[in-house]
């Protein structure tokens, strides 16, 4: 039975990750193949809050008064210990998985991929990439992890670009069991509880952030609205952070009435669909006192209500300006809604028409800082496409929504990436490592000198990356024909070891330290003899550091 170690952001339950680590580890305790340890966010190492779970839960925060102390006055580190970074290695030796998986952010796994185990165990890496260009952490991360996998197939196709072809797209989970659609008879019931009847009625699904493009959609609509009278916009969210919706309304003269929330009763758990009037409301059914709000994290809809609320639509739209994976497209997906999605970052693999969606065309601009290109969804396609839904037959929205619904069981549903996350796992290698790096880093001890050979020596340093060794084990049949009596040694990252050991070229491949990273060190200078009678260090500029004496011993292969 192999141990899997899931580094999860569990704690957060309302977000995409959260969702999807919970749907994943049930999925993976029912098979009984595997003896599952979470590592999860958001609870310190050995608190019995996590104690309650069915499989092994431990928290990622630190628990020791030093650590937390370093982390309170260090921002870099406070962010790290948030992620899990300060305890990972703990876990490692407490736990010793057969198979690491980091279900995070990439920012969340600070140089894993440096760290003694991580070529020892299986590792994966699942995670959201939402923009171009890609990420440095993912750039760097990618070539260093065997199994590493996106949500979302332009993040797949832009790192293969990059020449990482082993990279995947592992989509996240939406629960298939939540979500579906009801009855004419309850859809109509359910409308006519909130006072609604035959209007056109679109929905927004979002947490009130400024990448979801509530501007955007409010231009639509108005547009929308000269061709549709009876059209009302529905925006299930928390109307006291993000965008100032009622200031929105003001400034582009939309009538309030036409813009739908939902409010929650955190007292009795009953919801009700209405215009905006302000926050801290009386509840209409248990007659409670300032406990009704727009929905929000804190006191929301629970699943089988927001499959009512879905239920009420006509059209599901989203538009934003980039995503890991959009949850609620798929939830509207399988209540048998159309989608329209800003055919950008994620929303390329919901916005087609073999998913039951409309793509939403929109213009680039850059993040300020990262210089991410982001989508800002055009009005008059909001508007565009909501025209053609509102025309089309009832049974032309009902056959693309149907294929919404079973294109989102097939990609996304638990048990279709349930069951893709176990092959993985499976055709994974059994492991023999006794996870003893104090013998590890023993061996570090061994004499330098103690690892070369008798006889004349060259040496190569190329610490990384992927490309740039391919490129080294393609020179090196010619450099050998140029040194025929010399032994070449390569001096690279363990990652890239199989790059370069089995070139009959190279005489032995040895592990990069920043020790060797000095020409002098291996060519020796004033009374150091030195290792090596030439060191080519090709990542290294002549502007940085001298890097080209080589004893005088260096061979040309051109004359002027």
């Amino acid at each position: 039975m192999k141990t899997v170690l899931f580094h999860s952001n569990n704690s957060k339950a309302f977000t995409g990750f959260g969702k999807n680590c919970k749907n994943i580890l049930k999925y993976l305790q029912k098979t009984g193949k595997y003896k599952i340890v979470e590592f999860c966010n958001g609870s310190q190492w050995g608190h019995p809050s996590v104690k309650t779970k069915p499989w092994i839960c431990q928290g990622s925060l630190p628990n020791n008064p030093a650590l937390i102390q370093q982390a309170n006055s260090d921002p870099h580190k406070g962010r790290v210990a948030g992620y899990g970074g300060m305890m990972i290695d703990s876990a490692i030796k407490e736990y010793k998985p057969d198979v690491y998986i980091g279900v995070e952010d990439i920012w969340a796994f600070d140089k894993f991929w440096d760290k003694p185990w991580w070529n020892k165990i299986n590792h994966m890496i699942w995670t959201t990439l939402d923009s171009q260009p890609i990420l440095p952490q993912a750039l760097e991360a990618a070539p260093k992890t065997k199994n590493f996998y996106v949500w979302s197939s332009f993040a797949e196709r832009d790192l293969k670009n990059m020449g990482e072809e082993h990279v995947g797209t592992l989509h996240g989970t939406v629960n298939t069991d939540d979500f579906h659609r009801l009855s004419n008879t309850e859809r109509k019931n359910l409308r006519q509880k909130f006072g609604l009847t035959d209007e056109f009625i679109i929905g927004f699904v979002f947490r009130n952030q400024l990448r979801k493009s509530v501007p955007n959609m409010l231009d639509g609509f108005k547009i929308f609205k000269k061709d549709c009278a009876k059209a009302k916009l529905l925006l299930h969210t928390h109307w006291s952070e993000g965008w100032d919706i009622p200031r929105l309304l003001k400034e582009k003269n939309i009538d309030p009435q036409d813009i739908l929330t939902t409010y929650f009763c955190k007292s009795c758990g009953e919801y009700e669909i209405k215009p905006f009037c302000g926050q801290e409301q009386n509840c209409k059914y248990c007659g409670s006192e300032k406990s009704v709000n727009t929905t929000n994290v804190g006191a929301g809809v629970d699943e089988e209500q927001l499959n009512e609320i879905y239920n009420l639509l006509d059209v599901y739209c989203h538009p934003f300006t980039s995503g890991g994976m959009e949850i609620p497209i798929f939830e509207a997906k399988l209540t048998e809604l159309i989608t329209l999605v800003t055919s950008y970052s994620c929303g390329e693999d919901s916005c087609t028409s073999e998913s039951g969606g409309m793509p939403l065309d929109w213009a680039e601009y850059r993040e300020p800082g990262t210089q991410f290109i982001k989508a800002s969804t055009y009005a008059s396609s909001i508007a565009k496409q909501l025209k053609k839904v509102w025309q089309m037959k009832p049974s032309k929205r009902l056959e693309i929504g149907r294929k919404g619904r079973d294109f989102t069981i097939k990609n996304y549903s638990i048990e279709a990436v349930g069951k893709k996350l176990e092959s993985i796992i499976d055709n994974m290698p059994d492991i023999d490592y006794d996870f003893n790096w104090e013998e590890e880093s023993n061996k570090g001890k061994i004499k330098f000198e103690d690892l070369l050979d008798e006889g004349k020596r060259i040496a190569i340093v190329l610490p990384q990356s992927a490309g740039d060794v391919l490129l080294l084990n393609s020179l090196l049949d010619n450099l050998k024909e140029l040194y025929p009596e010399y032994d070449i040694y390569t001096f690279t990252m363990p990652q890239y070891f199989s790059y370069l050991e089995d070139h009959p070229a190279v005489h032995k491949v040895l592990p990069f330290s920043s020790e060797i990273d000095n020409l002098h060190f291996l060519e020796g200078r004033g009374s150091h003899k030195g290792f090596f009678d030439i060191a080519f260090l090709p990542h290294i500029g002549t502007q940085k550091e001298h890097n080209y004496h080589h004893n005088g011993k260096d061979r040309l292969q051109f004359k002027l």
